[in-house]
C-alpha cells in the first residue's frame, strides 16, 4: 500500500480545471472546491436531515439536492406517492435520480420517485394482498387527470410463458399492466402452444417482484411534460417484529432525498437491516448498468450520471467533481432529449393515451430551449434534426409502429446526443480509462 497522502481537494480541483478548459466546459471553481471538500470529509453522520426543509438522506447525496422547486416535487409527490393507512401501511416519499440532484441537474430528465412501503399484515400472503389493494387504489385514481395520464403499472411476475400483443414473456419476468388490463384487473394472453391464459391481478399478491409505477405528468415549472415514476420497495412486518422484503431485496438509501422529516421513523427502522454490503452490492449494480448503457442499449448520458453516482460514493472525488460540473454546463440540456425519445416510444405504444398534439407540444418546448441555450454549430444540428423528426412525426398515427422514416430520424438524434456526451466524457482520461475497461471487462 502506498505511503503517500491523498490528493487534496484544491489538487484534485486543479485537475479538474484543466480538463474542463480543454472541453470547453464551464466550471464554478468556487463551488467545485466546496463540494471536493464536503464530500471527502470524515467522521460525519451517514444521515443528514435539512431541519428547514425537512428533507433528509445520505449525507453525500444531499450535498447535490436544491430545495428551490421542493413545492413542485412535493406536488407531484401528492401524485405518485401513497398514503399511510394507520397500523398497516407506513411510507417513505423520496426523490431518486436526477431530481435528487437538482443542485447540479440544471436540466433534469424524468422526475423519479422512489418509495418505501411498509406493511403490517399477519402472514405474508396478507401483505402481498394489501400491496394489491393499494396499488390498484393508487392505479385507479391516478389514470388521467388535466396534468397527468398513467401509463404503466409493474406488478407481479408472469406464472408461465405467455404471448402478449404478439410478445414472448418468459414466467418470473415482471407483468406491466396496461390502463385497461387494472381496470379489467386481467391479462389476456396465450401460452407458446396458443392456448388462452388469464393473468389476474389479484394473484399477483403472491409474488408481487418489484413494482413501479409510471406517468406521462405535465411539468408547470418547466413548461414541458416529464416521465414521472415510482419504484417502491415493499417490505413485510410480520407480527413478531421480523421485516420481509417482498421483493426478496432490500434496497440501500445512497440515492435518494425523502421529502418528508415525518417518515424519518420508518426510514430509520428499514435502515437498520439493510446489508452492511449495501455499498458494495449497489455500486456493483450501477456498473452493470454502466456496461449495459456502454455496450447494448448505448446511452453516454445514462453512462454519465450513473458513473457519477460510482466514483462519489467510492473516493473518486476528482472524476466525480468533473462529472458533476458537466451534469452543470448548459449544453447538458441536450439529456432532456432521451425524455423526448421515452415520451415517443409511449406514444406509438399500442393503446397509448399519449396524444400527438402532446408530444408535438413536447417537442416544441425542447426546440426553443435549445435555441435558447446552446450556441453554434451543435446548436444548427440540433435543432435541424429534431424539426426534421417533428415533420415527420406529424404524419405518424399514435398507437401505431412508427415508420421507417421516423424511426432513422429518431435514431439519428439520439446518435448525435450520444456523441456529444462521448466526447466530453472521454475528454477526462480517468473517466476513459474507466469506460474502455468496462467495455473489455
Amino acid at each position: 500500500m502506498s505511503d503517500n497522502p491523498p490528493p487534496t481537494p484544491e489538487a484534485n480541483l486543479k485537475q479538474i480545471i484543466d480538463s474542463a478548459k480543454r472541453l470547453g466546459i464551464e466550471l464554478d471553481e468556487a463551488d467545485a472546491l466546496q463540494w471536493l471538500t464536503a464530500v471527502a470529509s470524515q467522521g460525519e453522520a451517514d444521515i443528514t436531515v435539512d431541519e428547514k426543509t425537512g428533507t433528509f438522506g445520505h449525507r453525500i447525496t444531499m450535498l447535490d439536492f436544491s430545495p428551490a422547486e421542493l413545492a413542485h416535487f412535493r406536488r407531484i409527490g401528492n401524485l405518485v406517492g401513497f398514503p399511510d393507512e394507520p397500523g398497516v401501511v407506513e411510507t417513505a416519499l423520496a426523490l431518486s435520480g436526477s431530481s435528487a440532484q437538482s443542485k447540479i441537474q440544471t436540466y433534469p430528465g424524468d422526475a423519479d420517485y422512489f418509495e418505501r412501503v411498509h406493511i403490517h399484515a399477519p402472514t405474508k400472503l396478507e401483505a402481498g394482498q394489501i400491496l394489491a389493494r393499494i396499488l390498484r387504489e393508487k392505479a385507479l385514481g391516478s389514470l388521467k387527470g388535466p396534468d397527468h395520464q398513467l401509463i404503466e403499472v409493474k406488478f407481479g411476475n408472469y406464472p408461465c410463458d405467455v404471448v402478449k400483443d404478439g410478445r414472448s414473456y418468459k414466467a418470473g419476468t415482471p407483468v406491466a399492466w396496461m390502463p385497461d388490463e387494472i381496470i379489467a384487473s386481467e391479462i389476456e394472453a396465450f401460452t407458446p402452444e396458443g392456448k388462452p391464459v388469464t393473468i389476474k391481478w389479484a394473484d399477483m399478491a403472491q409474488d408481487p417482484g418489484w413494482c413501479k409505477l409510471d406517468w406521462v405528468v405535465a411539468d408547470v415549472v418547466h413548461k414541458t411534460l416529464v416521465n414521472a415514476s415510482n419504484m417502491l420497495d415493499v417490505t413485510w412486518e410480520a407480527p413478531d417484529g421480523s421485516i420481509t422484503p417482498l421483493d426478496g431485496y432490500l434496497d440501500p438509501y445512497f440515492q435518494e432525498v425523502y421529502l418528508e422529516a415525518e417518515s424519518i421513523p420508518v426510514f430509520t427502522k428499514l435502515a437498520k437491516h439493510v446489508s452492511s454490503d449495501a455499498l458494495d452490492e449497489y455500486v456493483h449494480q450501477l456498473e452493470k448498468e454502466v456496461k449495459k448503457y456502454l455496450t447494448k442499449s448505448v446511452n453516454y448520458g445514462k453512462v454519465a450520471k450513473r458513473m457519477y453516482n460510482i466514483f462519489r460514493l467510492t473516493g473518486r472525488y476528482q472524476a466525480a467533481a468533473y462529472l458533476r460540473e458537466l451534469f452543470d454546463e448548459p449544453t447538458t440540456m441536450l439529456y432532456q432529449v432521451w425524455s423526448l425519445i421515452r415520451t415517443i416510444d409511449d406514444c406509438f405504444k399500442p393503446g397509448s393515451p399519449i396524444t400527438l398534439d402532446t408530444l408535438l407540444g413536447q417537442m416544441d418546448e425542447l426546440i426553443v430551449t435549445v435555441i435558447d441555450v446552446l450556441e453554434g454549430p451543435q446548436e444548427k444540428e440540433i435543432v435541424r434534426l429534431l424539426l426534421r423528426l417533428r415533420d415527420l412525426l406529424v404524419m405518424e398515427k399514435p398507437g401505431q409502429e412508427l415508420s421507417e422514416k421516423s424511426e432513422a430520424a429518431r435514431d439519428e438524434v439520439i446518435h448525435l446526443v450520444n456523441n456529444f456526451f462521448y466526447e466530453k466524457l472521454s475528454g477526462m482520461p480517468e473517466i476513459k480509462d474507466y469506460m474502455d475497461q468496462m467495455v473489455e471487462g
